[in-house]
């Protein structure tokens, strides 16, 4: 009988190359940033991808079907940028909505948000037009995300901040329409459809149905028992995975009804030779889910990524290690192009942040059988 990677008369060694990805014909993207990367995020409407760096900048490339990339814009911030993301419209925009402020369908405005407690918006539509400030903090702004706020005329941007505080702004407007006060500061934060999740330090998870979006519809601790890393959402927005610094990745559905579903797992750790008492730890800095096949990626500090099927609770593939530490990754709008950035994580401190370390995304052509979820088995 055939299973998902070949015959299932493989023998041991085939089955193990069969699970090992390839990685050598990635693709550098072209003059990338001349710091540590923090974010990296595709349009949700073509070929273009942001980068958000701690060198101040946002640099915008647009990506052709050979693996080329080429620059196409980049705005500047006051300090280092945390966060980026791609403007998204509201399904319940009217035309009374004015034009000249319209996000546009086609993702053609980026924000970026950062160190200088600031959020900036550059319109790719208008490119003698200087990025705008769109949104501010007391403190640094860790992240940012278009989110889709039901009967809302207008799309909202959503900032989260280390002053514990996350706001919606409406862009025609100088001050917020809302804020919400967090248990902690904010360290990472993801939306899809009416679910905004959000992670704070103390290891605190608030989800928001977006129908309220004034409130918390449940707070919780994260099933893990480290710092939050990361938190991405589902595909289908029933649920999130969560990824922290003990090299663990959690699988958490938002309903009671679905929480024999939770599960954690661990990931991003190595067994040095010779040592098998002895497992190295590596922080799970990236999680992005595959936006055809509801499968997910996982990328950490140990500078290896994998492929992973939830339902399944099994890994698809797992890659080398690409040379340095992995901040960020992205799927394209499509799925065919998965984007990792290779930069210092900051997960020793600034310290080990040597001039000698990579900077640098690579985009990695995903192979039909990669990243599809394994077949339904019927029960034994």
């Amino acid at each position: 009988m055939s299973g998902l990677f070949g015959s299932g008369s493989s023998t041991t060694t085939q089955q193990a190359s069969n699970t090992t990805g390839d990685i050598s014909k990635d693709v550098t993207l072209n003059s990338p940033p001349e710091d540590g990367i923090s974010e990296i995020t595709f349009s949700p409407q073509s070929e273009h991808l942001a980068v958000s760096s701690w060198d101040k900048k946002v640099r915008i490339y647009e990506i052709n079907q050979q693996g080329g990339s080429e620059g196409k814009a980049l705005f500047e911030h006051e300090g280092p940028v945390l966060s980026c993301c791609w403007s998204k419209v509201s399904h319940t925009l009217t035309t009374s909505y004015p034009q000249s402020l319209m996000l546009s369908k086609d993702g053609t405005k980026v924000v970026g948000a950062g160190a200088d407690k600031a959020a900036r918006m550059l319109d790719l539509q208008n490119p003698g037009t200087p990025a705008q400030q769109v949104a501010a903090h007391e403190k640094e702004i860790r992240c940012a995300r278009f989110v889709d706020v039901p009967g809302q005329q207008t799309p909202v941007l959503v900032t989260g901040s280390w002053d514990k505080t996350m706001k919606y702004w409406d862009l025609r407007q100088p001050n917020p329409v809302a804020s919400i006060t967090c248990q902690e500061r904010v360290y990472t934060m993801d939306s899809k459809d009416k679910m905004l999740v959000i992670g704070t330090a103390d290891r605190y998870v608030n989800i928001i149905n977006l129908d309220k979006p004034g409130e918390f519809y449940k707070t919780m601790q994260s099933p893990l028992k480290w710092q939050t890393r990361v938190i991405s959402c589902f595909t289908d927005a029933t649920g999130f995975a969560v990824g922290s610094i003990e090299g663990r990745c959690a699988i958490q559905y938002c309903e009671e009804k679905d929480a024999s579903s939770n599960f954690s797992f661990k990931c991003h750790r190595q067994t040095p030779p010779n040592q098998s008492n002895v497992s190295n730890v590596y922080s799970v800095n990236a999680i992005s889910f595959h936006p055809q096949h509801g499968t997910f990626s996982t990328a950490g500090s140990d500078g290896t990524f994998h492929f992973w099927d939830k339902d399944a609770k099994h890994r698809l593939k797992g890659y080398p290690e690409v040379g340095g530490t992995i901040s960020s990754t992205a799927f394209s709008r499509t799925g065919d192009i998965f984007a990792y950035a290779v930069s210092y994580d900051w997960s020793k401190g600034y310290q080990a942040n040597t001039p000698q370390l990579p900077n640098k995304v690579m985009l990695h052509a995903v192979q039909a059988d990669e990243a599809k979820p394994r077949p339904k088995v019927g029960k034994r």
